[in-house]
């Protein structure tokens, strides 16, 4: 079994497997754990509460106006380095392809520069962010093994993707197979670090909206 025959048949069957039953747990353990019920009178219900709840999980998709102008230059990049992220997941064909041969599902894909100029522009990105918890003394402090593990695995998958996209350095299956591991690793590690922000991020944004919403709170 070649690298490459390992990397696409069993190390990326066990780690969709491990990925899915990994965020399935996370989010049954947040969903089902025992909570105080809310004996306040609510202020608001139904639409006008859903409404609410839309509004400020938007609303917290940018920073609050009094800190946006200091941050601004942090929000574009983290911006940028998700949207990336995303247009390459779901816009390069090979990609489209491995999607389609799990879920039936299939698109067109964008032109191999385009996804390679997104892909530089996202690693900028990822690195502008690296950088910045380098440097940022508070973010020297809270930062942890976790938030720099997190950074890695998701880099990697892109440096192994421009490599084997651009055939440097090694044989084109050799590099095909690294990333396809490197895939694997971020998979693997998902549900159980900081990356699942991904899915967590809409349980506890619409929460907390609902319940600052239904007592007539504007956040």
């Amino acid at each position: 079994m070649t690298l490459l025959d390992f990397a696409r048949g069993p190390a990326i069957e066990v780690a969709m497997v491990v990925f899915v039953f990994g965020v399935i747990w996370r989010l049954a353990w947040l969903l089902f754990l025992p909570h105080a019920q809310d004996r306040s009178k609510a202020k608001i219900t139904g639409g006008a509460l859903l409404s609410g709840t839309v509004g400020s999980f938007v609303r917290h998709m940018w920073p609050a106006k009094e800190y946006a102008a200091r941050t601004l230059v942090h929000t574009v990049a983290s911006y940028t380095f998700h949207i990336g992220l995303a247009v390459i997941v779901f816009g390069f064909g090979q990609h489209i392809q491995f999607i389609r041969s799990i879920t039936g599902l299939h698109w067109g894909g964008l032109p191999t520069a385009v996804i390679s100029a997104v892909s530089v522009i996202t690693l900028a990105a990822l690195l502008f962010m690296l950088l910045r918890r380098l440097t940022n003394p508070v973010l020297k402090v809270i930062s942890t093994f976790t938030d720099y593990w997190s950074w890695f695995v998701t880099t990697l998958p892109v440096v192994t993707g421009l490599a084997a996209v651009s055939h440097l350095w090694i044989r084109y299956e050799d590099l095909l197979g690294i990333h396809i591991l490197s895939v694997c690793l971020f998979l693997v590690s998902f549900p159980f670090g900081k990356l699942m922000h991904a899915f967590l991020v809409f349980v506890t944004r619409t929460q907390t909206g609902m319940f600052y919403s239904r007592r007539g709170a504007h956040v």
